[in-house]
C-alpha cells in the first residue's frame, strides 16, 4: 500500500482537518445555539415558533461536524483524544447533557399544547449548557491540561477556571449574535426589527468580552501569549484588531440599514479572527504547550488510509449541507 506519509505531511493535514471541521460546527450549530439563548426573550409564542421552524431543517444536520471533529481526533491523535477527553470529562458531559435536552425538547415542542413553557425551558437551558460548557473547553486547552507519560495527570477540576469560565460566557455571547443576525436573514417584520436592535447590544458585549478574555489571559499566566507578542507572530497577527474595528464599524452601520445577509457574514468573520488568534497560539501542540501535533499523531499508514475516507466523506458531507441551506432558504414562519 502505498504511503502517503513519504510525500505528505500527514499529521499537520488531519491537525488542519480538524481545525476546519471544529469552525464549521462552531459556525452552523453556533446560530441553531444562538436561537436557544435568545428563545425566552423572543416576546411571544408565535415568535418563538418562528425561531424553531428557522433552524429546524438544519439543526441536527449541523451537529455532524461535532462528529466529525471528535471521530477525527480519536482516530488520527489516539493519544491526544485520551489525554483531553480523560482532562474534560466533566464539562463534555455536561456540553452533550445540554445537546440532548435541546433535542428531545426541540421534538417535544411541537407536539405540546398545554405545556409548551416546559420545553421551552428545557430548549433553552440546554442551548446555554451546550454553548458555556464547549467555552470551558475551549478555555481550558488553551490554558493548557496536565499531562506526563502520555497520560493524563491532573485533576477532575482543573478544568474550572476563571479564565474558563470567561471564555464559556464570552462563547454565550458570541453564539447569541450568531443567533441574532441568523434571524435578520430568516425572518421578517416584528421579529426582524427585535433581531436587528439586539444585534446591536450583543455585537458590543462580544467585542467588550474578546478583550475581557485576552485581559485574562494576562494575568493567567498562559503560555499562548508568548505566540502572540513574540516575533514573528506579533508581525503576522498585528493588522487582526483593526480588522475587527473594521468588522465592528461595518457591522454597526450595516443594522441600521435593510443589508440582511451582510451582518451574519460578518459575524462569520468576528469568530475567524479569534480562531485564527487561539489557533496560531495553539500552533504546533494538539496537547497545548506539551504534545505536539507529530507526537501524537497516530502511524502514517493509519493516517494515510483515513485521509482517503476524508477525501470521500468531507465532499459529500459540504454538498448535502449547502444542499439543504439551499433548498430551505428564503423566510420563515410560526407555522409547523
Amino acid at each position: 500500500m502505498f504511503n502517503y506519509g513519504d510525500v505528505l505531511d500527514l499529521p499537520l493535514i488531519w491537525g488542519g482537518l480538524i481545525a476546519f471541521s471544529v469552525f464549521v460546527y462552531v459556525l452552523l450549530d453556533g446560530f441553531d445555539l444562538g436561537c436557544g439563548i435568545l428563545f425566552p426573550f423572543a416576546g411571544s409564542e408565535k415568535n418563538r415558533s418562528r425561531m424553531m421552524n428557522s433552524i429546524a431543517p438544519f439543526w441536527d444536520g449541523n451537529e455532524t461536524w461535532l462528529v466529525l471533529g471528535g471521530g477525527g481526533l480519536f482516530a488520527a491523535f489516539p493519544v491526544a483524544y485520551g489525554i483531553i477527553m480523560t482532562g474534560l470529562y466533566l464539562p463534555v458531559i455536561f456540553m452533550l447533557f445540554g445537546l440532548i435536552m435541546r433535542g428531545v425538547a426541540f421534538e417535544f415542542r411541537f407536539k405540546a399544547t398545554k405545556h409548551q413553557y416546559v420545553w421551552n425551558f428545557f430548549f433553552a437551558f440546554g442551548s446555554y449548557a451546550a454553548a458555556f460548557f464547549q467555552g470551558v473547553m475551549l478555555g481550558s486547552l488553551v490554558q493548557g491540561i496536565e499531562a506526563s507519560n502520555r497520560l493524563f495527570t491532573g485533576g477532575a477540576f482543573d478544568w474550572v477556571s476563571l479564565f474558563s469560565v470567561m471564555c464559556g460566557i464570552a462563547l454565550v455571547i458570541g453564539y447569541a449574535l450568531l443567533g441574532s443576525t441568523w434571524l435578520i436573514i430568516k425572518t421578517e417584520h416584528t421579529l426582524q426589527v427585535w433581531a436587528r436592535k439586539i444585534s446591536g447590544w450583543i455585537l458590543t458585549a462580544l467585542v467588550l468580552a474578546m478583550v475581557v478574555v485576552t485581559i485574562s489571559m494576562y494575568f493567567s499566566d498562559i503560555d499562548a501569549l508568548e505566540g502572540w507578542f513574540d516575533f514573528p507572530g506579533l508581525l503576522y497577527l498585528a493588522p487582526m484588531p483593526l480588522i475587527v474595528l473594521a468588522l465592528f464599524y461595518f457591522m454597526r452601520k450595516d443594522l441600521r440599514t435593510e443589508r440582511e445577509y451582510r451582518p451574519f457574514l460578518l459575524t462569520i468573520g468576528l469568530f475567524l479572527m479569534g480562531y485564527i488568534g487561539i489557533c496560531y497560539a495553539l500552533f504546533p501542540y494538539i496537547i497545548p504547550y506539551q504534545m505536539t501535533l507529530h507526537e501524537a499523531a497516530a502511524a502514517d499508514t493509519t493516517l494515510s488510509f483515513l485521509l482517503i475516507g476524508a477525501a470521500v466523506m468531507i465532499p459529500i458531507i459540504l454538498s448535502y449541507t449547502a444542499f439543504g441551506y439551499y433548498t430551505f432558504k428564503g423566510k420563515t414562519s410560526h407555522e409547523h
